[in-house]
């Protein structure tokens, strides 16, 4: 029975609440755009910072009327989720750390709660109380809101950058018209054989390339998740319509490849990078001619 009565007491404070939240709305909004977290994202007009401010009191509204005052998952923070995010998102990029930011977000009770005791003032004291608890622990579910959109832009943000690096560190090179080549440095992963296979097949697109070299030069060791994926990115270029050699093969790897009885099938391969334009350029029909220091074909 005592703990039916509390949750009764509970549930007509977090109605109550809501309603003073809709009732105030304007007054906090006004109060939370000179508050840090307002202050220092919307810089060129205060009205913005206002607007903004009437969206998440709105918003805690909704989820007070809910009843989940402790729910991160309530609908109504779905409305102001982007805003939020954003919000965040400008503090982090000013230098502002996730601590830094939470506690922006906590700097936002003290106004609310002061414009609740008010309208409280001449009701019972117990009331009050339980009326505060709640604004108090609907302002805390808000501050994780903000830290959980915060850290989930932050990972997106990384990925992202991530990507760029990967596209940075697999580079396609145009050696001569109609052969294209990609310098292979470092381990050849997943994600990065992905972003291989993808960025080679634009450029036989885009240079109408013929002749596809995978150099693996830089690539330290070969096993058979990246015998797979060369194997992957090999067919993908044939069926684009361009052969694919691989070069760069050292004595160790071949070695390796052997051991572990891979079998690279019909697979061109070349000792060096040269050896593979040089054999893309033959089949052209381009011929390569040294010379020696006196200017005389050597043969």
């Amino acid at each position: 029975m005592a703990e039916h009565q509390a949750a009764v007491r509970q549930d007509s404070a977090a109605q109550e609440v809501g309603a003073f939240l809709r009732a105030r709305r304007e007054q906090i909004a006004q109060r939370w755009a000179d508050e840090a977290l307002f202050r220092t994202v919307f810089t060129v007009s205060r009205d913005e910072a206002v607007e903004a401010g009437r969206a998440v009191v709105e918003a805690l509204a909704a989820v007070a009327a809910a009843g989940r005052v402790e729910d991160l998952g309530a609908a109504g923070f779905a409305a102001v989720r982007d805003q939020l995010g954003r919000m965040a998102a400008s503090r982090a990029r000013t230098g502002a750390s996730s601590a830094q930011i939470a506690d922006e977000v906590a700097a936002l009770r003290p106004a609310a709660s002061e414009l609740l005791s008010a309208d409280l003032a001449d009701g019972s004291r117990e009331r009050a109380e339980v009326c505060a608890v709640t604004l108090t622990a609907l302002l805390g579910t808000l501050r994780l809101v903000v830290l959980e959109t915060t850290l989930s832009a932050g990972q997106e943000l990384i990925d992202r950058q991530r990507l760029q690096l990967l596209e940075v560190a697999t580079p396609v090179i145009k050696l001569w018209t109609g052969v294209v080549a990609v310098p292979l440095i470092g381990t050849l992963d997943s994600a990065r054989s992905q972003v291989v296979m993808e960025s080679l097949l634009d450029a036989i697109v885009s240079q109408r390339a013929h002749f596809a070299i995978l150099d693996i030069t830089g690539v330290p060791t070969v096993d058979s998740l990246v015998a797979q994926h060369l194997m992957k990115t090999v067919a993908a270029a044939r069926l684009m319509g361009a052969e694919c050699i691989v070069s760069g093969i050292r004595p160790a790897i071949a070695q390796t490849i052997v051991h572990l009885g891979i079998d690279l099938g019909e697979v061109v391969t070349r000792a060096s990078l040269a050896d593979a334009l040089a054999y893309a350029l033959n089949r052209q029909g381009i011929a390569i001619v040294d010379k020696d220091r006196s200017g005389q074909s050597a043969r």
